[in-house]
């Protein structure tokens, strides 16, 4: 979906298809029939954007075969189906029935992530449609915190500094400019947007217009970031915004109160971690996952909030709510303003079988609606802001 911004620029609205996970192109080529054309046609769209998820073994599917990556391209156009961004975090396994820790390997401290990294960005500068010439690619920031060091640290950075040269003859072979952003997350070395900047600062000057964040309001509402405060920070540290996930985080008022554990505790699921935050005079406190904060790892006497993405549309029932005022918040700041501080919106709600059962979609429509739903709201708030949508 593309919005005209008040200042002439477009902006793309995609969602993310980490949400239909798929480990190879067979997979890929069968979410783009079985979802994504579908959702489209729930909207009653002409086009859609999609921000793609493609696994290792689906990007090497591609990267190795020329006309393999030329029949998703003529895939997608059939199906009025347009790619802006990919999700570059997850590797491989994201379907699996337990994440947990393994979204986080390889991580930017491994050559893996380096060469997957490049060949997303290669792909995605032929599937971006004819008249658009920057795309942008997410992915987690440097690490997961555990045994990471200033060594490591400096590995990391030499990793996107050869990144940021090969992006740079990319742009010169093909006349496409491809953008990466860290994303910052709970428990990951880059956790808050002021991590970001200090994580950021050494590259300097030659890899700024390269390499920058991808801001997730999930995650942001997750750390009790204050929005226009996080906006300012990234842009005093000179660190750009490549794009912006749109996403809300499970949020509980009161969590002293036993309904509200009994409430959290539906949410507490194997999949995914789902890292747990609470605001204290102290400073922010953490666990790595719902069920330690539930145990008494976490003090109570104040709201959490846990990285459980909800979908955008529908808040959980009583006595939980999510943070959508804060998306809410954020993206005024974002494309609000005189020009937008980032061209990419991507809904990203990949949780949705991760839900407890009741609120689980038990058939294909009913993720189509519910996909499709997001996207409307998403669209009605860029509306409210002043952007106009484009057919």
């Amino acid at each position: 979906m593309r919005f005209r911004h008040p200042d002439g620029s477009t902006v793309h609205l995609a969602y993310c298809t980490n949400v239909h996970p798929a480990e190879t192109l067979d997979g890929v080529r069968a979410q783009l029939r079985d979802h994504c054309e579908p959702i489209r046609r729930r909207l009653g769209r002409d086009r859609l954007g999609i921000g793609l998820w493609l696994a290792r073994d689906a990007a090497s599917a591609l990267v190795a075969d020329p006309a393999a990556l030329r029949t998703l391209r003529g895939d997608l156009d059939r199906r009025g189906l347009e790619v802006v961004t990919l999700n570059g975090f997850p590797y491989e396994g994201f379907g699996e029935a337990e994440v947990k820790y393994r979204v986080y390997r390889p991580d930017w401290t491994e050559r893996t992530r380096l060469t997957h990294t490049t060949d997303l960005a290669r792909l995605l500068a032929s599937l971006l449609p004819d008249d658009v010439t920057e795309g942008s690619v997410s992915t987690l920031p440097f690490a997961w915190r555990t045994d990471y060091d200033s060594g490591r640290h400096r590995t990391a950075l030499g990793a996107l500094t050869t990144l940021a040269e090969r992006l740079d003859a990319l742009a010169d072979l093909t006349g496409r400019s491809i953008r990466i952003g860290l994303e910052p997350e709970p428990g990951c070395t880059v956790e808050t947007t002021a991590d970001a900047v200090a994580a950021l600062a050494p590259l300097g000057d030659t890899t700024t217009h390269r390499i920058g964040v991808c801001l997730d309001t999930c995650h942001l509402a997750t750390s009790f970031e204050n929005p226009a405060r996080a906006l300012g920070t990234l842009e005093a540290g000179g660190v750009r915004i490549v794009k912006a996930q749109l996403s809300a985080a499970l949020h509980a008022e009161e969590p002293h109160r036993a309904e509200v554990r009994e409430a959290l505790a539906a949410f507490d699921e194997p999949r995914f971690l789902h890292q747990t935050r609470t605001a204290t005079p102290a400073g922010l406190r953490g666990t790595d996952d719902l069920d330690e904060a539930l145990t008494g790892g976490l003090p109570d006497t104040g709201p959490w909030r846990s990285h459980f993405h909800i979908p955008l549309h529908a808040d959980p029932e009583p006595p939980l709510t999510s943070t959508l005022p804060v998306l809410r918040e954020t993206l005024a700041g974002l494309v609000g303003g005189p020009t937008p501080r980032t061209h990419h919106l991507e809904v990203e709600t990949y949780t949705w079988q991760a839900l407890p059962p009741a609120l689980r979609p038990k058939a294909r429509a009913r993720l189509t609606e519910g996909i499709a739903a997001e996207l409307t709201l998403a669209r009605d708030l860029l509306i409210d802001l002043g952007l106009k949508e484009l057919p």
